[in-house]
């Protein structure tokens, strides 16, 4: 007698199929150690400073979104590990823009002279990944363009519309947000 032979498989109602793997993200570049930044403070201070600057706690911040910053009241300098893990080659000159606000706190001409003199940038590098979404989005009831901003106007008009003094006819205003399904946009000045 011919066996027909036949396979069989058991149907699990509840295995689910294998997901396929997410695309893995390239790991983070590895920013130079606490260690490896205090050495190289020292470094910079002897070669551009004359060794003349107080030592300066030095720390990565998860949190900025700024290349670095210095807090003079905690002789502090913190550098952003967000901006360098986008920009890791500029950490030690992040290191040393904050060096010279040891010195110079403003972005004055001494600061960007002293910034030239030694290497430094003055300004970080712009990244979409950084920007905060605004809190505030301000409209003018003339010509409705919108302003967007972190903090609250009190008294501002639109630029375009008052002619450069402020005017209250284009006083700038909260856009409202849409309640659902709902588009609302403010009325137009009447003259």
């Amino acid at each position: 007698m011919n066996q027909v032979k036949t396979s069989s498989f058991n149907l699990d109602l509840f295995e689910q199929p294998k997901a396929k793997a997410a695309k893995e993200e390239p790991p983070l570049p590895e920013l130079p150690s606490l260690d490896e930044l205090r050495r190289m403070f020292d470094i910079y201070n002897e070669q551009y400073f004359e060794g003349k600057l107080p030592r300066a706690t030095i720390t990565y911040s998860g949190k900025m979104m700024v290349a670095g910053g210095y807090y003079p009241a905690k002789k502090e300098i913190r550098i952003s590990e967000k901006y360098h893990h986008i920009f890791p080659e500029e950490v030690f000159d992040t290191l040393k823009h904050e060096m010279i606000h040891m010195i110079h706190f403003k972005h004055d001409t001494a600061f960007r002279e002293m910034a030239a003199r030694i290497g430094a940038s003055v300004r970080a590098t712009e990244h979409p990944a950084l920007r905060k979404a605004p809190k505030y989005i301000y409209i003018c009831p003339g010509c409705f363009v919108e302003y967007p901003r972190h903090k609250k106007l009190r008294m501002a008009s639109c630029g375009k519309c008052s002619k450069g003094a402020f005017d209250p006819r284009y006083k700038l205003v909260i856009k409202p947000r849409p309640k659902k399904g709902v588009i609302r946009l403010p009325l137009p000045v009447q003259p």
